[in-house]
């Protein structure tokens, strides 16, 4: 189970990263209590990560939830940790 979790996380932080270089977009340091809104990127650059991270992992955990969209980074990546097969 520890595996899974830190591959999750991995891979989060790895398309966050991705992103951010390829938008050009300046990135907030990533901690778990880092609020979404206030990371510097944006809607469209958090479409392309769950994108990314559907094909990357298998799970789009927003589909299978009623949910709210999560609001820091520590719950975007719970978030798939707990979708993940």
């Amino acid at each position: 189970m520890r595996v899974k979790t830190v591959s999750v996380r991995s891979k989060v932080l790895s398309q966050f990263e991705q992103v951010a270089k390829e938008q050009n977009k300046v990135l907030g340091p990533l901690s778990d209590d880092l609020v979404l809104v206030d990371s510097g990127l944006d809607s469209l650059c958090l479409a392309i990560i769950v994108a990314r991270l559907e094909d990357a992992l298998g799970v789009d955990p927003f589909s299978a939830k009623d949910d709210d969209f999560p609001v820091t980074l520590g719950d975007f990546i719970k978030f798939y940790e707990d979708a993940a097969p």
